[in-house]
């Protein structure tokens, strides 16, 4: 039998080591939240951690606009976007109640929601959703004809380029590449930076081609494998770039980030990347920034818009959230105007909402001075392939578009109408 003073130690020898427990794995477990104990409720937001100084900033805020309602603790997920992923796959697969809210990538939602994972946004909810949003962030956050999450931020790439090497910038990727063959010859800096590596960069690539040749990989209903004529002329636009003097030795091997850093090295004169290379410029190579400057994405045919395909993150509520409603509230304070400028000045994202690019404040003109063309890519911005077979389609375009400099458009694209299809349809392999 255990005396009193036994049990007594016993007991907070059990608290001890739940406090301790719940130290080391909030917000692991959701019975370790402050709700049960009076104080605010802990939401839980799960999120990329590229922007962590700007999402840190806005989950105070909102939870500083709650009034004690609830407190949201932004958990960083790892940096590699299919590592993110994995980890949501992971615990909504094993229905884990401790996950609130969940950034996620614009090209997700349809396996979410496809799996039940993520609840549908209704009543005002999806009020609140819709409102003020620009048409294509809205449509990467709906599946099915319904919302499924509210757009936190959008992305798109721009051309950026060096006007002391060009001094007039190119509307098609054809001018782009004899400009930079051009300053070959002349000895100067004039590689174009591009994502060549096999990852999804390699993907956005593609998909931008595509769109600004007046096509798509998909069918409207995501059923059936398109591609035909503009896939075979943006494969033969992109094999021009790979196999010329203007394509950077190591394209094969190019993610976002080498690029920004050929730039700032000075070897590069074009770079087709997102808006952070902005601020990165400026704090890391003053001396070429007062010669960085940006242009819209180049098109692919003359006389064709050209059409860059849409990023960004969009904040869904986790089904096994034990808080929704106030999941709810809190996702819609993040997405809310002024934590959309913080996400922009600081962070370099792009806004989602229409009023932040036509009324625009003093900070976000100064600090963001690119934003109209931004606003108007964003205007005609592409999605990626709207499936739940996402991850196959993206790893069969990478893998048969890998190295560029081997791409036969011909061929490529009719092994790529087979390995898409069967992505589709769930057979075979994927490469």
């Amino acid at each position: 039998m255990t005396s009193p003073s036994s049990f007594r130690s016993t007991r907070r020898r059990r608290l001890l080591s739940l406090a301790a427990a719940c130290a080391a794995t909030v917000p692991l477990l959701a019975a370790c939240g402050s709700s049960n104990s009076g104080g605010p409720v802990s939401i839980s937001f799960y999120d990329q951690p590229g922007s962590q100084t700007a999402t840190q900033a806005n989950a105070d805020a909102c939870t500083k606009q709650s009034g004690g309602k609830y407190k949201i603790d932004y958990v960083k997920l790892p940096t590699a976007a299919d590592q993110q992923r994995l980890q949501l796959v992971r615990r909504m697969a094993a229905g884990d109640t401790s996950v609130d809210i969940m950034g996620l990538d614009v090209t997700w939602e349809a396996e979410f929601a496809e799996a039940g994972w993520i609840v549908p946004w209704t009543g005002q909810n999806e009020t609140n959703a819709r409102k003020d949003q620009l048409a294509g962030p809205l449509a990467t956050a709906t599946w099915q004809g319904k919302i499924v999450a509210i757009p936190y931020n959008s992305n798109t790439q721009l051309l950026w380029y060096r006007k002391d090497l060009v001094p007039k910038a190119p509307a098609t990727w054809d001018e782009m590449i004899t400009q930079a063959e051009a300053l070959a010859k002349q000895g100067k800096p004039h590689f174009i930076e591009e994502q060549g590596a096999q990852y999804e960069g390699l993907t956005v690539w593609f998909n931008s081609m595509v769109a600004s040749a007046g096509g798509t990989i998909l069918s409207p209903d995501s059923k059936t494998v398109t591609l035909g004529p503009p896939a075979v002329t943006a494969l033969t636009t992109m094999r021009r770039f790979a196999t010329s003097t203007a394509a950077d030795p190591s394209l094969s091997n190019d993610q976002e980030d080498q690029g920004r850093l050929a730039m700032e090295s000075g070897t590069a004169a074009f770079e087709i990347n997102y808006p952070y290379v902005w601020p990165s410029m400026q704090a890391d190579k003053p001396k070429f920034y007062k010669s960085f400057t940006w242009a819209p994405f180049p098109t692919v045919v003359a006389g064709k818009p050209a059409r860059s395909t849409i990023g960004g993150i969009d904040l869904a509520i986790s089904k096994y959230s034990q808080h929704k409603a106030l999941a709810f509230e809190a996702a819609t304070c993040l997405a809310a105007a002024p934590q959309q400028l913080v996400g922009a000045i600081e962070g370099g994202l792009p806004p989602t909402l229409q009023s932040l690019y036509t009324h625009p404040s003093a900070d976000f003109k100064k600090n963001y001075p690119f934003y109209q063309v931004i606003y108007k890519q964003l205007q005609n911005a592409t999605v990626r392939p709207k499936t739940p077979a996402y991850q196959s389609v993206s790893i069969a375009i990478q893998h048969a578009l890998s190295p560029p400099s081997a791409i036969d458009p011909q061929k490529t694209v009719s092994e790529l109408k087979s390995q898409i299809s069967d992505a589709l349809q769930s057979k075979g392999l994927v490469p």
